[in-house]
């Protein structure tokens, strides 16, 4: 069984800084491209920022600049750096792994964990 677990999330003012993490577990063999998404309350889910196995990035224009994904692939673990934290970060954020090998050969794909809230106060 596999399993991605967020963590990290919290409220925070704005203006301050968050550090997510989303660490894969189980029978995990590699991940290639992982990816942070968000919802806010009454708004679709969006990309936040994506990292691919090659260490290519991709941000939301919203985020750019403040926030940092990266990625140990020793732990199958993935971080997103959030500063310079605004209200209108609030939402829960969620990971995403695009394909993980498991131990015994196989793979599953678009595997989400189950999310973490963060709440910047202004």
């Amino acid at each position: 069984q596999v399993q991605l677990v967020e963590s990290g999330g919290g409220l925070v003012q704005a203006g301050g800084s968050l550090r997510l993490s989303c660490a894969a577990s189980g029978s995990v063999r590699s991940i290639n491209a992982m990816a942070w998404y968000r919802q806010a309350p009454e708004k679709q889910r969006e990309l936040v920022a994506a990292l691919t196995s090659g260490s290519s990035t991709n941000y939301a224009d919203s985020v750019k600049g403040r926030f940092t994904i990266s990625r140990d692939n020793a732990k199958n673990t993935v971080y997103l750096q959030m500063n310079s934290l605004k209200p209108e970060d609030t939402a829960v954020y969620y990971c995403k792994a695009e394909r993980i090998w498991t131990r015994d050969g196989r793979y599953i794909n678009n595997y989400w964990g189950q999310g973490t809230q963060v709440t910047v106060s202004s």
